[in-house]
């Protein structure tokens, strides 16, 4: 292996640009040459590539967001567009992707490997932690910190005014930003996919803490909450309270404040590790493979294998959820 293309891909992550970084320069010590594809699998079908050196990735440590840009291109869906993408590949010498992002981009990933059987090395970055292979995915601390400091931000004004506040989160099918920034802020509630709702449990426990003296309450809602979100969350809670206690409530959704900012020092510090790792499993032949952390420990999972593992919450957190005040 001579030279190798970096490009990031679906929902940016705040952490990326470390991952970005790292691989890079690692693979500049390693003697090879680096191309980053601008705005993820497009750059690879449009011919988008950049040379990259040393000085092209300083000073993006600490930034958000991703400086090759990203997108979801619809064109690399197609077989034709694949076709485009590894003729470019071919003609720019390149004979190895390191691909930064979620499940979508190791999905991808996979297929292009099957047809192409150009080596291809997949970094976990999503702040929705969805992706199996790793304990943490590139951009999920960062989410988190994000969240919690706007729930406690919410509590301040929820405390002086009296109101129920339904904090909607991001996620999309899974709710982990909801359990650790609900946990983490202390939340009153915390509504997620992988939990049964129970709007009736909520509402007896607002009326007990209501008749306690507690006059303000903050609830966290996942996006992918079945029962649609917190607007619809708070408009069940409201009406089966009509007549028990006086209810004046606010929704607020962070939406994608979430996505953005300067991404954490352990994101900083994950990206850094598996972009490093990434470069590394090249040189010792690795290829098709996500490359994660678990347990401390930097793992290369087979991308076939993926869709068979499944993510699931950490038991002693949901044991939490039980336990000390949320539903």
């Amino acid at each position: 292996m001579e030279t190798i293309a970096v490009l990031t891909s679906g929902g940016d992550a705040p952490g990326m640009n470390a991952a970005i970084r790292a691989s890079v320069r690692a693979a500049l010590s390693s003697g090879l040459q680096v191309y980053g594809a601008k705005n993820g699998f497009s750059g690879l079908v449009e011919d988008d590539f950049q040379r990259l050196h040393a000085r092209s990735v300083t000073n993006i440590l600490q930034r958000g967001g991703t400086m090759l840009g990203t997108s979801r291109s619809t064109e690399f869906e197609s077989k034709a567009g694949r076709r485009k993408a590894a003729k470019n590949l071919k003609s720019h010498g390149i004979d190895g992707l390191i691909l930064i992002g979620g499940q979508g981009t190791a999905e991808a990933a996979l297929i292009f490997h099957q047809e192409y059987k150009i080596p291809s090395l997949v970094i976990p970055a999503s702040i929705d932690n969805d992706v199996a292979g790793t304990d943490f995915s590139v951009g999920f601390d960062t989410a988190v910190n994000g969240a919690m400091e706007a729930i406690d931000r919410i509590r301040d004004t929820a405390e002086s005014s009296g109101r129920i506040f339904f904090v909607e989160v991001m996620g999309r099918s899974r709710g982990y930003i909801a359990l650790y920034a609900g946990l983490s802020g202390g939340a009153d509630a915390i509504f997620i996919p992988e939990e049964k709702e129970d709007i009736e449990a909520l509402c007896k426990r607002l009326v007990a803490g209501h008749k306690a003296g507690k006059s303000s309450f903050v609830v966290v809602v996942a996006e992918g909450e079945e029962a649609g979100g917190a607007f619809s969350v708070a408009e069940r809670v409201t009406k089966q309270l009509e007549g028990r206690v006086g209810v004046d409530y606010r929704v607020t959704v962070l939406g994608h404040l979430q996505r953005g900012g300067t991404p954490s020092s352990n994101d900083r510090v994950l990206g850094t590790t598996l972009g490093a790792a990434a470069v590394e499993g090249f040189e010792k032949g690795a290829s098709n493979h996500l490359v994660g952390e678990i347990n401390n420990n930097i793992v290369f999972t087979p991308l076939e294998n993926l869709p068979s593992m499944e993510r699931q919450l950490p038991k002693d957190l949901l044991h939490l959820l039980h336990t000390v005040g949320t539903t």
